[in-house]
């Protein structure tokens, strides 16, 4: 375990800057994160790009255009991302009202940025169980490969709700960091999001299915779940917290690591001694 609570600036620095986007994990870099959390999809040519959802989002998305005339596709913002081309994603603006004209980066291009700062990347694959083990194992080795061409897989994590995402890294890329997200909603009877493991232990079922940390929601983080992980010789990284008093008691209970849109604010907190 370690002793000091690392910052792990959730989307970038979700709350300052527009999401999974250069710009937001630039103004992540200057605040002094210890890692960037961002999510992944895979577009219909192969390409991964960084968005939150499978599905193009109007709430922090906008289109500007067709890739080219009478594209029957158009207009892509609510289509998923595998259902189109990294042509057609890179028409769609993701920088909002406050950095309009951002576009929808690559994992390449985001790891060519962060790959020179002292910094770790959390990557959040998003799939869900009506995947296929075929398509699974396809997009992990596409997010492999670019970590590996950017020489990142020593400082990277592979996150993942469907766990089969951490059992296919545990056994083809064991290099990489793989982390259980854990949330109420997966964590049910008859769950299919735990790779065939039982949500009764959650913990010790991340550990089976080859998790080298548990990143639970915030409303599930106790005292109890913090120390059952440290007990099995997993960090634990909460998310997504915000707020200046929620902070503070996660870092009482002995968290790891602190996943949040507003790294300024967890920076705050560290700095003052009585968090501790």
């Amino acid at each position: 375990m370690i002793s000091t609570v690392e910052v792990h600036g959730h989307r970038g620095a979700r709350g300052l800057r527009p999401e999974n986007t250069l710009p937001g994990f630039a103004h992540a870099l200057e605040l002094g994160v210890d890692a960037v959390e961002l999510d992944v999809g895979l577009t219909s040519d192969g390409a991964v790009v960084l968005n939150h959802d499978q599905v193009l989002s109007p709430g922090n998305l906008a289109d500007t255009g067709p890739v080219q005339p009478d594209d029957p596709a158009y207009p892509y913002v609510g289509k998923p991302i595998r259902e189109l081309t990294l042509a057609q994603i890179r028409t769609v603006d993701a920088g909002g009202a406050q950095m309009p004209g951002t576009g929808v980066p690559t994992l390449a291009e985001a790891c060519t940025l962060l790959a020179p700062a002292d910094v770790d990347l959390s990557v959040e694959l998003k799939t869900d169980p009506t995947w296929t083990d075929e398509e699974v194992e396809l997009f992990t080795a596409a997010v492999v490969d670019v970590l590996r061409s950017h020489a990142l897989t020593h400082r990277a994590r592979i996150l993942a709700f469907d766990w089969r995402v951490l059992a296919e890294t545990s056994r083809h890329y064991p290099e990489l960091g793989r982390v259980a997200l854990l949330e109420r909603k997966t964590l049910v009877p008859s769950t299919r999001w735990l790779a065939g493991h039982s949500p009764d232990d959650p913990i010790a079922a991340a550990l089976a299915v080859g998790a080298t940390a548990v990143s639970p929601e915030h409303a599930m983080t106790t005292p109890g779940l913090v120390d059952a992980a440290h007990d099995l010789a997993l960090p634990v990284i909460v998310w997504t917290v915000n707020d200046y008093e929620d902070m503070t008691r996660f870092i009482k209970y002995g968290v790891d690591a602190i996943v949040t849109d507003y790294p300024d604010r967890l920076q705050n907190v560290l700095a003052t001694p009585q968090a501790h």
